[in-house]
């Protein structure tokens, strides 16, 4: 039997306000555990959650942004649970009445084409805080610090079809609230992470499979992975006559694996009701338009424009518009070299080479734009060859200077007088009769022997266009 996969993704992103959504308690990352729970996050008797009106507001951009719908009325409510990094016995989130709802987001297909993921809701929360299990031996620990800081959670609806279109979206999602600077996007300390809802059912049935949801995946790599594992787990359970229960599912990435951690809740298990301490969000159509007005180009505009104005493809303009700080870092290079082209091979190579293998972000680079603009307009004055280059870019991103002191302090400048070049062929051609007399009988391909040894004497500083004309007319014996 042929099966199809259908995926929904639960997205948490954390909002990058400086304090927390119902308190004013700090949200900066790393404190040491229970410093950042003020009593409002505890839950004490007698206290009030006061919404921090900086969350309605990238909450809001995020909607634009998606296309959705902004409500303006939304409603938070208490949804019931117990868990020990849960003080209160309940979470602020909101229900019936979310602040986004109907957007979506177009993904890039590997076939070259694009598909629209709608997107259900996007609310508002609370975070909870964080159980610490090392360390404690049969007991366990309880951080606070995480609890109550601002999440929106973006679900999408269950049009995703395979893994890589799950990681396609996330990757998209991920990239857009970076963009709009509601998020930092860090995954590894919990800031964007996401729930897998899996489910197959029979190719060309209409009615959904029972879903197993896959909680706090928190990598690319780990929610691809999570996901390929639990399609192959219940299409292996169905084809031998079981049944897929309806749970919640935890992966292991160790074993890559999805084992069961419980029952899957329904909304009513969670007893949602209106929270009587607060009152309804409400939103003006002018709030909507001053957000409107703070939002800086977004990723799919920017990528166009990129190919409309630079001339780039659909891939280099892709991989450059993949973050707000490597698109700017680009522009700034070509507003001090104009060469677009380039500047875009050198970004996409030895500068993210060396940001990886540095373990640096854009906006750490030791080369700042001007710097790598300079050295990209040595090369097209021919100044440098492209080879030299690579030296000198090397030497800059060690902090020896910029260009033009590092050409000059190692002597690096391209030779381009022909006179000169052409008694170093001369030497060349002397020192290697037999290959000379194997070139002119027919071998072509010792030509770029002959280049190899020309560009060997001149450490590489011959301009390599004269170097092959003018080598190429004197093998020819003109």
């Amino acid at each position: 039997m042929e099966w199809e996969t259908v995926i929904g993704l639960e997205i948490h992103a954390q909002l990058n306000t400086a304090s927390k959504i119902f308190s004013g308690a700090a949200t900066a990352y790393g404190a040491e555990p229970n410093r950042q729970a003020c009593a409002v996050d505890l839950g004490l008797p007698g206290v009030l959650p006061v919404l921090n009106a900086a969350v309605v507001r990238k909450a809001v951009m995020l909607g634009l942004a998606i296309d959705a719908e902004i409500a303006p009325r939304s409603v938070f409510a208490r949804k019931n649970y117990f868990y020990p990094d849960l003080p209160k016995g309940y979470q602020i989130s909101q229900y019936e009445l979310p602040i986004v709802a109907r957007g979506h987001l177009e993904i890039d297909l590997e076939d070259g084409g694009r598909k629209r993921i709608g997107i259900t809701r996007a609310h508002l929360e609370e975070d909870a805080g964080k159980s610490v299990h090392e360390g404690f031996g049969a007991m366990t620990g309880i951080d606070l610090n995480r609890a109550g800081t601002p999440l929106v959670e973006i679900v999408s609806e269950p049009d995703l079809r395979s893994a890589k279109e799950a990681v396609a979206y996330m990757k998209k999602l991920h990239a857009l609230v970076r963009y709009l600077g509601i998020c930092d996007g860090n995954m590894q300390e919990g800031s964007f992470r996401c729930d897998a809802n899996v489910s197959v059912r029979p190719k060309g049935q209409q009615a959904f499979g029972t879903r197993a949801e896959i909680k706090n995946l928190n990598s690319f790599r780990f929610v691809e992975r999570a996901i390929n594992f639990e399609v192959e787990r219940q299409i292996d359970l169905l084809e031998s006559g079981g049944t897929v229960v309806q749970e919640t599912r935890l992966y292991d990435p160790d074993r890559d694996e999805t084992r069961s951690m419980r029952s899957k809740e329904e909304a009513n298990d969670y007893r949602y009701f209106p929270d009587p301490d607060l009152l309804p969000v409400t939103i003006h159509a002018q709030d909507i338009e001053s957000v409107r007005g703070e939002m800086p180009e977004l990723p799919d505009a920017k990528r166009e424009r990129f190919i409309r104005d630079y001339a780039l493809s659909v891939y280099d303009a892709g991989t450059l518009t993949a973050t707000r700080e490597l698109a700017d870092y680009y522009e700034a290079v070509v507003a001090g070299c104009d060469a677009p082209k380039l500047a875009a091979n050198w970004l996409m190579g030895d500068f993210t080479a060396a940001l990886n293998r540095s373990e640096l972000e854009v906006g750490q680079s030791p080369v700042a734009p001007q710097a790598l603009a300079q050295l990209l307009t040595r090369i097209q004055d021919e100044t440098i060859s492209g080879k030299i280059a690579k030296e000198v870019f090397d030497a800059m991103w060690a902090g020896e200077g910029d260009a033009d002191r590092i050409i000059a302090a190692r002597g690096l400048k391209q030779i381009t007088d022909t006179g000169a070049i052409d008694r170093i062929i001369d030497e060349v051609i002397a020192a290697n009769p037999s290959q000379l007399e194997q070139y002119r009988s027919g071998k072509d391909k010792l030509f770029g022997f002959f280049v190899g040894q020309v560009m060997k004497k001149t450490q590489g500083k011959a301009n390599p266009a004269q170097v092959n004309e003018r080598l190429r007319a004197r093998l020819q014996g003109d």
